[in-house]
């Protein structure tokens, strides 16, 4: 099966496939084994019907479907990539006016939308500022601060309860006299101001103390989770047992000892800083080179098929709900939050995407254009890597990727490798 490229524009593509009688009857042939098991024919046990029998009851055209599938499923990718031809959508297939039979050749017209080909321009010598990331005090007194909060105590104090204290409550919702399910709780424990509870709760409880019994008068939302008490008003009898404040340690050398490896404080802050600054030096090469990459896909406009789009949007909508599920969030719970439908997330997802999709065709040009490939050291690095972070050792790891993973891996080592090209061609002020 040799296949002919009938034509090829605004990223369409047109190219028979000859099959000959011989390529269907076997074909026939395979499809009659594969499914023989499941027709019944009078006299013959399940699966020993022979195929003529099959054929005279059921029409002599019961196994063509099958057959086509399979000639289409082995011929089709080989006639792409023959014809050097990048499918991005399911094709569609055009068996003329002749009618199908056996014993006859045939061929099949198949149209297919393609990834456009991409010359790209100006992506040498782009020239950028680089963006300078400079480490001060500050950003260490910060890091110190966020170091001591993560080390803070609670410790229960003799006084009223103030913003930003921890209390611990009993409490019993009612609406009217009735008491409501899920509105009952004993030693629940409460950051004061952190927001964790419906508007109005928390600083109701501001200035009570251990011991205090205190009514809570507050309204649900209007488009409170559930219904049966969204917009209604409702009283929580709380008692309190006990207050607590945030006692935070002083930064001096022996805090230096307990939360990190250094004895004295001047070291640990000298560590801070260095680490600090190597992350601000990483920041910086990333953000130039998003930078000379925000460049060269400004130079070039693609022409690109809407399915390309659609299939990345799909793709992010799956990501987004994936990542919510992660914070026992659902697509639905977040749509009604926004007050927007599913619909209206996946639209403002199309944008990105079509610059996702842009920004992947032209790296992948680069790549192409200056023959950069995957060699089996980048994918042996690769593979260590990724090994290391799964835990796993790396010949078991490798075990787990089939032909399908193992493509995507070159493909994207390839393509950050183009980034890198592109960067180390840039002109950095």
């Amino acid at each position: 099966m040799t296949p002919v490229l009938v034509r090829k524009e605004n990223n369409e593509a047109a190219f028979t496939m000859a099959f000959t009688a011989q390529d269907f009857e076997e074909a026939l042939q395979k499809a009659y084994k594969t499914q023989r098991n499941k027709f019944t024919v009078d006299g013959f046990r399940k699966g020993k019907a022979p195929r003529k029998i099959i054929e005279a009851k059921y029409g002599e055209d019961i196994f063509f479907e099958d057959a086509l599938d399979e000639l289409f499923r082995q011929g089709y990718p080989e006639a792409v990539d023959t014809l050097g031809l990048k499918p991005v959508d399911r094709p569609s297939l055009d068996f003329g006016e002749e009618k199908l039979e056996k014993g006859k050749d045939f061929t099949v017209t198949v149209t297919v939308t393609v990834a456009p080909e991409v010359v790209v321009k100006d992506y040498k010598g782009v020239q950028v500022e680089k963006v300078l990331k400079q480490i001060n005090e500050e950003d260490v007194d910060k890091e110190l601060e966020t170091l001591r909060n993560r080390n803070a105590r609670l410790v229960a104090v003799d006084r009223k309860a103030q913003d930003g204290d921890t209390v611990s409550l009993d409490y019993s919702g009612f609406v009217g006299e009735e008491q409501f399910e899920g509105g009952t709780a004993e030693n629940q424990t409460l950051v004061l101001g952190s927001g964790t509870f419906i508007p109005g709760f928390e600083e109701q409880l501001i200035g009570s103390g251990a011991g205090d019994q205190t009514d809570v008068r507050v309204t649900f939302p209007e488009d409170y989770h559930a219904e049966n008490l969204a917009g209604k008003e409702a009283i929580f009898k709380c008692k309190i047992h006990d207050v607590k404040e945030r006692e935070l340690p002083e930064v001096d050398d022996e805090f230096a000892k307990d939360v990190s490896e250094f004895d004295t404080i001047a070291e640990f802050k000298g560590d801070i800083r260095a680490k600090l600054e190597k992350q601000a030096l990483e920041a910086s090469e990333f953000e130039t080179k998003n930078a000379v990459m925000e460049k060269v896909y400004a130079a070039n406009d693609i022409d690109v098929p809407k399915v390309m789009i659609e299939d990345q949007a799909d793709q992010m909508h799956q990501e987004f709900s994936q990542q919510l599920s992660y914070q026992g969030m659902n697509l639905e719970m977040y749509s009604q939050y926004l007050q927007k439908t599913e619909d209206d997330i996946r639209k403002e997802l199309m944008p990105d995407a079509e610059k996702r999709v842009k920004s992947r065709l032209i790296i992948e040009a680069v790549a192409d254009a200056e023959d950069i490939q995957a060699t089996p050291e980048d994918i042996d690095s690769e593979m260590e890597a990724m090994a290391k972070q799964y835990n796993m050792e790396v010949e078991k790891l490798k075990g787990l990727f089939d032909a399908e993973n193992s493509r995507y891996l070159v493909q994207d080592i390839r393509m950050r490798k183009a980034i890198d090209f592109i960067y180390s061609q840039a002109v950095i002020a």
